[in-house]
Formats: structure tokens, sequence, C-alpha cells
């Protein structure tokens, strides 16, 4: 069992995404399962059928970045108990990218960096997006918003945010039409609902479909009567949160069932 944990340190010391499946109940307890995007799983929970079965699911914990229990029979059946998995997935720290070197980004960045995000700042005007006005990103870059995405765009997934908070069409359009093809969990653009039709004639132009725009949120954030830069950034990071857990955003005073 050495060489899976060696892997595993491995792969942590390197900060790339990995998780760890154990039976903590049923037969074979304390075996072990690896899971590695793009690779065969490392280690054996005594079944390869069971094997197969729990890759799957823990493959796609691992990109929601969530840690659980999962039940199972004892060759991978759905909906039994005799095998109890507990998986644990190692995540590197959600992305968030921001197109706009605006008055709103410095609070936005100061916002995510406290929920745990690594923060890109990028906008093509070198004068407006440096270090200086944006210490607290991991990543200030100047460049334009669809060729930034064809580079980093590949490694977006459902737990990424892309934030477009320009409100030039010569930067938001590619920006927003890059967006729609990565697998990023949350694309939100700020502007008024206004600005947001003329925005959705010129996507549309560009060649984006009705279910692309259904990807789109915006006006960008929750109805809490921001006003502030710091209120609208913690109004967006909400909207990230309910987009990413499925909720609606509602007080939760009016709810019934768990918090969490």
């Amino acid at each position: 069992m050495g060489t899976v944990y060696e892997e595993l340190r491995d792969l942590l010391r390197a900060g790339r995404p990995v998780a760890l499946a154990t039976v903590i109940a049923g037969p074979h307890v304390g075996a072990k399962l690896l899971v590695r995007p793009g690779e065969e799983p490392l280690g054996t929970l005594g079944d390869p059928d069971l094997d197969r079965v729990v890759a799957r699911d823990t493959l796609a914990e691992l990109e929601a970045g969530l840690t659980s229990t999962r039940h199972y029979g004892a060759h991978g059946e759905a909906r039994e108990d005799a095998v109890h998995v507990f998986i644990e997935s190692f995540a590197p720290p959600p992305r968030m990218i921001v197109f706009g070197a605006v008055d709103f980004t410095g609070a936005l960045v100061r916002v995510a960096k406290v929920l745990g995000y690594r923060v890109t700042v990028c906008d093509a005007r070198a004068v407006f997006a440096t270090v200086q006005r944006f210490p607290l990103a991991d990543e200030v870059v100047n460049d334009w918003p669809d060729r930034h995405l064809a580079k980093v765009g590949d490694e977006l997934g459902p737990r990424d945010a892309v934030c477009v908070l320009t409100h030039d069409h010569k930067f938001d359009v590619p920006a927003i039409a890059a967006a729609v093809r990565t697998g990023v969990g949350y694309i939100g653009a700020m502007g008024s609902r206004r600005t947001h039709e003329g925005r959705l004639a010129r996507l549309r132009d560009a060649g984006l479909t009705d279910e692309d725009l259904a990807r789109v949120r915006s006006p960008i954030g929750l109805d809490i009567g921001a006003r502030t830069p710091e209120e609208t950034a913690i109004s967006i990071c909400a909207e990230i949160v309910a987009a990413r857990t499925g909720r609606q955003g509602r007080p939760l005073r009016d709810t019934a069932g768990p918090i969490h």
C-alpha cells in the first residue's frame, strides 16, 4: 500500500488533483483506490467491478471538489449497502478569472480570496491591469479575454468562475463567447438589463445559441441591494456559491430542511 501513499504524497506536493477512496465498512475494510484525472486508478478495493464503479464516482466527486461517503453492493451495485466507501478529494483551489480592471474588480478579488479562490485579473489595457492596483490577485494578465481563455480554458471546470466586469462590447463579447466554450461552472457579466439586452444581440451575432446564452448570468449577482463595490462583490460571490450548490439564495428563515 506504500505505492498508493507515495503517489498521493507526490501529487499533493505537486498541487495536482487527486482523490482517495477507502473502504470503511464491508469486505476489505481499509482497501484503497487512488484516482487521478486522465490516468488509470491505483490500488484496488477488492473487486474489479467495484473498482470500476467507485473510480467513476470518485472522479466525479473530485471534479466537483467534494468529499463524501457512498454505499454500494459487493460488486459496485447501486442503491445497496454492503460496502461503504469514503471518498476524499484533494482538489486545487477553485479559479476565478475576472475580465476588466475596473473599480469593482479590487473588491471582487478581495472577497474571492477570502473564499479560497485563485484569482486572475485579465485586461488588455496594461495601464489599468497592474499588480499595484490588484496586489491580492494571484495573477494579473495583460491580454484580450478570448486569447487568455484559449490558453487556460481547458483547465476550467465546474468549481471555477468567470466574471466579466467590463462595459465595452469589444471586451465582454469575446470574453463571454470564449467562456461558454469552456466547462467553467459560473459565467457572470456586469451591466444593466438594457446593456445586457444589447449584449445578447451581439452574442447571437457572434454565433452563440440560446443554450449558450442561458449560461450567462447578467445582471451579475444576487439581489441584496448592493451599492458599493464591496457589497457588489459579496452579491457576486453569493450567486457563485448558490449556483454551485443549486440553491436560490433565499433567506434561511423562509426555507425548511438542512441549512448546509
